[in-house]
């Protein structure tokens, strides 16, 4: 967005909503369905959609057979078109309608693109399907018979026509569609695939394809994996109440989907007209084609073809005024899955992931002991259970994990008595190592207040404790045979909450280092409700996740249980990090959309409540907490942390949300600078 500009409109942040119109028709009525249509195009800018989609055919009906040789019903359709042209001369929204046209002594069946009393383009289908229940090649002609570029219709001259038109909004750079029509999806080849090459970012599809068991679900199918190869949008709108049931029936599908995520759809075999509505994400098209280098070498070996695309551009006024938030549902753990069936799949799959990577490591090196450090927290947690699925997929005794808690200055009491009980229910060998007097020696030895009985609790006492932990690992490693497990996370990493080099940065290797904190609390808990290693270790695994995340290097009060110090009172909480992560690291966002998109998604009031939301998910952020936490993560992430990321160990890449592995998703110089970044923060209000 630009300054001066609302923060609070989604279409200041790239986003555009479009619509899929499904309207009752009438078999060879135009008049009526000319009506329709534009009730259904006034209702989408009242919806303040700019583009609204229509069925395939819709003035006329699709199932009209050889009714379409009559001239009257020809006639009609045209006569419809030019009415709809005239209303839209009222309404700032492009309006795509199906419609029978015969040019030069030829029937096509065409979409037309329509956009404030002007007619851009007419499209012609490509690919007629002419099989089992379809008879099309019967009545039309298909789009390469046509003998020119360009017509007349509804009073206008050198309207483009043909399949290569590309229709651009003036108001939005990155808005450009592209009109394909049933079959053309359906073919090895759509004509899409090469309009998206040709710069294509959303594709409009009118169909009218009939329903039979089993034919949504290949919609779904079709729609999502063409959006995905095409990293395009894709609005399906397929005919549905009003169609002759001669021999066929229609259930009214219309489908939105986004780089193959399903955005919106309608209620099947519905009697009344629909209309869906969604918010695309133009910004995550375009930063997925620049960042997949892959779909530009596809467009060098097309280039000649896409030369004969066409542009069209349309002026197109986006409602940029006034508040305006959308529909769409942002998750607030974009690195976990809503839907507990899947949620629980994906945990599966990381774990695994996790297991194989320590497995192959410890076998490849040929080393059969597991060094680690348990503190009773999350991160040692997981790392620990990784440890023994992997001894028990190499076929070892889990008392190979040599696993080690070592109590320091700040160590609670409760976390000290969850680690014991972790460990025993594990079935590792169980070690207590007391670092206190070997941190006080280096204290000493360095001159630091502390040895000489002051209370000062300053960073160098905090990264003695953490220094000495790691240093006792790896001693312990070389004096038994054994791999020190790193358990640091990819949110510490993003963050810079890691002591550098001796110290939790350091390990053999490190299975958490791609693994986010709100991911590791999902799969923990997974791993207990699933009693995976046992009903003792899930009792202690759930007390774990209500523990309070903490380092654990700063003493509290005489007599404390509890820690006394809380990471996220330092760096902010980890739900809203790890949200500014995911955007950050996957997507390139600004700062100020990624901050819209945290609004979306955080604010009680946008959310409508609690009503299937966890208990450990009730939280709530206004913009200006949204704001003070991401300028935390902004200056640590690009300005402070990075040169603990250069040099990290080697870790197995878990999920698409990214790495930080120098070697792997993300290189970045040690010494860049945060100002763009914080600039851009800037255009974030304080206040709603």
């Amino acid at each position: 967005m630009k300054a001066g500009e609302e923060f609070f409109n989604f279409y200041n942040h790239d986003f555009v909503r479009v619509a899929v119109a499904l309207p009752a028709v009438k078999v060879a009525d135009p008049a009526f369905n000319g009506f329709q249509t534009i009730e259904m195009m006034r209702a989408a800018a009242e919806r303040k959609a700019v583009v609204v989609l229509f069925p395939e055919l819709g003035l006329s009906a699709y199932s009209c057979e050889d009714l379409f040789h009559q001239r009257a019903l020809l006639d009609g359709c045209r006569m419809e078109l030019g009415r709809i042209v005239k209303a839209s001369e009222i309404y700032p929204v492009l309006t795509v309608v199906g419609v029978p046209l015969q040019v030069d002594h030829l029937l096509f069946n065409c979409a037309v693109a329509i956009n404030r009393g002007r007619i851009l383009g007419v499209v012609p289908k490509t690919f007629l399907p002419n099989y089992r229940e379809f008879y099309e090649a019967r009545q039309f002609a298909p789009a390469d018979r046509a003998l020119r570029g360009a017509i007349e219709l509804c009073g206008q001259s050198d309207i483009p026509f043909g399949t290569n038109l590309l229709f651009q909004a003036d108001s939005q750079p990155l808005l450009k569609l592209h009109v394909e029509i049933c079959e053309d999806l359906w073919v090895p080849i759509p004509p899409s695939s090469y309009a998206a090459m040709a710069g294509a970012t959303v594709m409009l599809n009118l169909s009218a394809s009939n329903i039979t068991v089993g034919k949504a679900a290949y919609r779904h199918q079709l729609v999502a994996s063409q959006s995905a190869r095409c990293l395009c949008a894709y609005l399906y709108s397929g005919a549905g109440p009003g169609e002759s049931t001669t021999d066929l029936a229609w259930d009214g599908h219309a489908l939105i989907y986004e780089n193959g995520n399903l955005i919106a759809e309608s209620h099947r075999f519905s009697v009344e007209p629909q209309m869906i509505c969604g918010e695309l994400d133009l910004e995550r098209l375009s930063q997925e084609r620049m960042r997949q280098t892959s779909f530009g070498e596809a467009i060098r070996y097309e280039r000649q073809r896409l030369r004969e695309f066409r542009t069209i551009p349309f002026a197109l006024e986006l409602p940029r005024q006034g508040r305006l938030i959308g529909d769409r549902v942002y998750e607030r753990f974009p690195y976990v899955p809503s839907d507990p069936a899947t949620r629980d799949e994906r945990c599966a799959e990381v774990y695994d992931i996790q297991v194989q990577g320590l497995a192959k490591r410890l076998s490849s090196t040929g080393i059969k002991n597991a060094v680690i450090g348990i503190s009773g927290g999350l991160d040692s947690t997981q790392a620990l259970l990784v440890c023994a699925n992997a001894m028990d997929h190499l076929g070892l005794p889990r008392s190979n994990i040599l696993a080690y808690t070592m109590p320091g200055f700040a160590t609670s009491t409760r976390t000290l008595a969850q680690a014991r009980r972790l460990m025993k229910a594990i079935g590792c060998e169980s070690n207590e190592l007391d670092i206190r007097p070997a941190c006080i020696q280096m204290l000493k030895d360095i001159g630091h207040p502390y040895s000489e009985g002051k209370n000062v609790y300053d960073v160098t006492f905090e990264n003695v404790q953490a220094g000495e932990r790691t240093s006792h690992l790896f001693r312990l490693a070389n004096l038994r045979g054994g791999l020190v497990v790193g358990t640091g996370d990819l949110s510490e990493l993003a963050l810079g909450w890691c002591t550098y080099g001796v110290g939790d940065h350091m390990s053999h290797y490190a299975v958490n280092a791609s693994v986010p904190k709100t991911l590791i609390r999902h799969v923990i808990r997974w791993v207990a409700e699933t009693e995976r290693v046992g009903p003792e270790a899930s009792a202690v695994l759930m007390e774990i996740l209500d523990t309070p995340v903490s380092p654990e290097l700063v003493p509290g009060a005489a007599g404390d249980s509890e820690p006394s110090q809380e990471t996220e009172a330092i760096i902010g909480p980890y739900e809203l990090q790890d949200f500014n992560l995911y955007y950050t690291l996957r997507f390139g966002y600004p700062p100020a959309r990624i901050a819209f998109l945290a609004y979306c998604a955080w604010s009680d009031r946008l959310r409508g409540g609690w009503p299937g939301i966890p208990v450990q998910e009730r939280h709530q952020y206004s913009i200006g907490q949204i704001k003070n936490n991401l300028r935390i993560f902004l200056q640590r992430f690009f300005a402070q942390s990075q040169y603990k990321r250069s040099c990290i160990p080697n870790a197995p890449k878990v999920g698409s949300g990214g790495s930080l592995s120098p070697r792997g998703d993300y290189r970045a110089p040690s010494d860049s600078e945060a100002t763009v970044w914080l600039e851009d923060l800037d255009l974030i209000p304080d206040i709603e």
